[in-house]
């Protein structure tokens, strides 16, 4: 067995972050990297691999894996892109500045990962009565991809966590409620004519542009809906279209027009009305208009991400411990989405906490605050407590 590899969570921070994990890239070498520390330790790991074999989930036990009741950090192993920021420093070198650490991945989320591997040692000191399961996926970036075949196999193979601990930046606040999000693309085809005769073409851009109308009337129905719990900002289901592209040239009638658009539902809304209400203007009101003109015009919508939100669960033997583990008098609720809301839905209590404020995620020069790292310490500081039949 290889000599037990020691590194301090900011060490921890700066190896992880020095891997270019960026969802269209493999996360291989930062999973083998994993895999190596974890052995050192007498620690086996699992990946679970996509089609291909170029990406992987890792999982891995520490302490008894047939023992009821473990609790489970989970992490995404990818980040964004950082194409087309304006980077002060190598996004893939972690560099400290006024108290604070920049690098792709320091608040999104490589640092609560960090964290719990730098405190594997602690985790297996005293041998843990209460298993300790790590989780690491990839693609959550685009979609909370590679999470689902690992939560197949956690419930398949083991006995059920107490909770699943989702390390997302919350500034190391418990989340015990997110929205959930659905993203889609969709495109109009119609047909092309000169611009001067507009009765003989079919003109996508401008169906389209009505399409995304009637998106910002729903838009403006879920605001005045608002949000009846009052705990998320902004309060209420939104509704947003990005990309939009369309047209040659002005004058040719365009014949295709393509834009992308999300919603992120509040819990309580059946997350399937929007598309569902989308999908049924296009058959009855739009695509008859168009056909009128030219039989062959079609509008078709596709999936392109979906996560569920995450429901609170409050009283919860496992957001009571993380509260515990927290120091946090009470859970809080977010708008951003996690892979979290897919652990519920396999029955296994589920909270987001971890260090760094999403504000800064996705943005250039990311960053996480030395006083987060800190407070991560101490929160799996008193999870080795736990685990290990010690008060706290």
């Amino acid at each position: 067995m290889p000599a037990p590899m020691r590194l301090s969570p900011r060490e921890m921070i700066e190896t992880l972050v020095s891997f270019d994990t960026t969802s269209h890239l493999s996360n291989l070498a930062l999973v083998e990297f994993v895999e190596n520390y974890l052995a050192s330790h007498g620690v086996a790991a699992q990946r679970v691999t996509n089609e291909d074999g170029t990406k992987a989930n890792l999982f891995a036990t520490l302490g008894p894996a047939d023992a009821a009741g473990g609790v489970v950090l989970s992490g995404h192993t990818d980040v964004v892109p950082v194409e087309g920021q304006d980077w002060s420093s190598d996004p893939f070198t972690v560099v400290q500045r006024e108290g604070r650490l920049f690098g792709r991945g320091t608040s999104d989320m490589k640092s609560f990962i960090a964290v719990a591997l730098a405190f594997v040692p602690e985790f297996l000191k005293d041998g843990p009565q209460i298993p300790v399961h790590l989780a690491l996926s990839y693609d959550e970036e685009v979609g909370c991809l590679g999470v689902r075949p690992m939560i197949d196999g956690i419930i398949r193979t083991m006995p059920r966590p107490q909770v699943v601990i989702v390390g997302e930046p919350s500034s190391m606040k418990v989340v015990n409620a997110h929205k959930s999000i659905q993203s889609w693309s969709t495109t109009v085809t119609g047909l092309e004519s000169h611009s001067s005769a507009t009765d003989k073409g079919v003109n996508a851009v401008m169906y389209a542009a009505e399409l995304i109308g009637f998106l910002s009337q729903m838009a403006e129905e879920m605001r005045r809906r608002g949000d009846a719990s009052g705990r998320f900002r902004p309060p209420y289901t939104t509704v947003n279209v990005g990309p939009i592209r369309g047209g040659t040239a002005l004058n040719i009638i365009p014949k295709t027009c393509s834009f992308l658009w999300e919603y992120r539902a509040l819990p309580d809304l059946d997350p399937d009305e929007i598309i569902n209400r989308f999908n049924a203007h296009v058959d009855e009101n739009v695509l008859p208009r168009m056909r009128d003109v030219h039989p062959g015009a079609r509008i078709e919508t596709k999936v392109r991400a979906q996560a569920p939100g995450l429901a609170p669960e409050e009283g919860s033997a496992g957001e009571t411990l993380v509260l515990k583990l927290a120091q946090c008098n009470a859970a809080e609720a977010v708008s951003y989405g996690t892979e979290a809301g897919l652990f519920q839905l396999a029955d296994i209590p589920t909270v987001v906490c971890g260090p760094g404020d999403i504000a800064q995620a996705h943005k250039p020069d990311e960053f996480v605050e030395l006083s987060q790292i800190a407070e991560c310490e101490r929160f799996m500081r008193r999870l080795a407590d736990y685990v290990s039949g010690r008060p706290i």
